[in-house]
């Protein structure tokens, strides 16, 4: 974890009260600061989660970390105030193969979802039948949050995902590091499906543009054989709130090929590491981001309306299938 990632935590923590002698976090955060520039029509965050109630919809057991609740309401806030229309909502490792919070979140927002699931060995095609019917347009392999770093087991999770979707016209959405995406470049061009990549690539803007894997990512990015989601800023920045830091990253990949590139949130922000002393079922407070000021950098690294409407609207319509 960063440090800016950790005091963003600690931050998180301290909006806890202490009440009877529980606590009592904060819920998950809506923007505070307006947006400043002209949002597109049917424009699209394309990564957010939502966790349920846990008595509806119970964690996986071999989690982590454990969030927080957010809502489809406080997402349909959180989009009402940054004026997007739609939303990509993806199933969070702490659902294992348990894809009912997403469909249940996709389900509130109708037409304006897109799913992106996780799948197992268990998942049947007629499973994933259902989930395309409802509106899943991808599967995740999640290798950074569980710690995955071997490019034999990366590679053999990618292609495995990879076979799954190649007779549906649906992509792969990968969550890992630049070593991993540097490691199994071969395959991710070769891949017969669209790919996806989380959060700037795993990228960390304090080893600058010239760390390893960065350029391989571009490159994927350039030939079209990739998409990278501009998502989580925070994730990859030391430098918040406005994470100076990133801008070089953003606009390599930009202008690397600007209809490969969507943008998304990370709403709710879940901070995926347990603080110390603490289990993974114990409950993580979620980060709180100003999305209003994260939308905000978007103008910085795409100054052309007419790219950042590929960004918001056009990429996303085309990668998830919006009509």
């Amino acid at each position: 974890m960063t440090i800016a990632r950790r005091s963003l935590l600690l931050a998180s923590m301290a909006t806890g009260l202490a009440m009877n002698g529980r606590t009592v976090f904060a819920k998950a955060s809506q923007p505070s600061t307006a947006v400043k520039f002209d949002i597109p029509a049917g424009a699209c965050d394309c990564h957010t989660h939502i966790h349920g109630d846990p008595e509806k919809f119970p964690f996986f057991a071999g989690r982590v970390y454990t969030p927080e609740p957010a809502s489809p309401e406080e997402m349909a806030a959180l989009h009402k105030a940054l004026r997007l229309q739609r939303v990509v909502i993806v199933t969070p490792s702490v659902y294992g193969t348990d894809n009912s919070a997403t469909l249940f979140g996709m389900k509130a927002r109708g037409a304006d979802a897109r799913g992106v699931a996780v799948i197992g060995e268990k998942t049947t095609d007629g499973d994933l039948d259902a989930l395309q019917k409802a509106g899943v347009r991808g599967i995740r392999v999640n290798l950074a949050t569980g710690g995955t770093n071997d490019p034999t087991i990366g590679r053999q999770r990618f292609l495995t995902a990879v076979d799954r979707m190649k007779s549906r016209g649906m992509h792969v959405q990968v969550y890992t590091l630049l070593p991993m995406v540097a490691a199994i470049k071969a395959d991710l061009a070769a891949s017969p499906v669209p790919v996806v990549f989380d959060h700037f690539g795993g990228a960390e803007a304090r080893l600058g543009t010239g760390q390893p894997g960065f350029a391989d990512l571009v490159e994927l990015v350039r030939s079209g054989k990739v998409y990278v989601k501009i998502s989580g800023a925070y994730r990859a920045s030391t430098q918040g709130p406005d994470y100076a830091d990133v801008i070089p990253f953003a606009k390599a990949l930009i202008a690397a090929n600007p209809e490969r590139i969507v943008w998304g949130t990370d709403w709710p922000h879940p901070d995926s590491v347990t603080p110390p002393g603490k289990k993974p079922t114990d409950v993580t407070p979620l980060l709180q981001i100003d999305d209003g000021r994260l939308l905000n950098q978007l103008p910085v690294w795409a100054p052309d309306a007419a790219v950042r409407k590929k960004i918001l609207v056009d990429n996303p319509a085309r990668l998830y299938g919006f009509g």
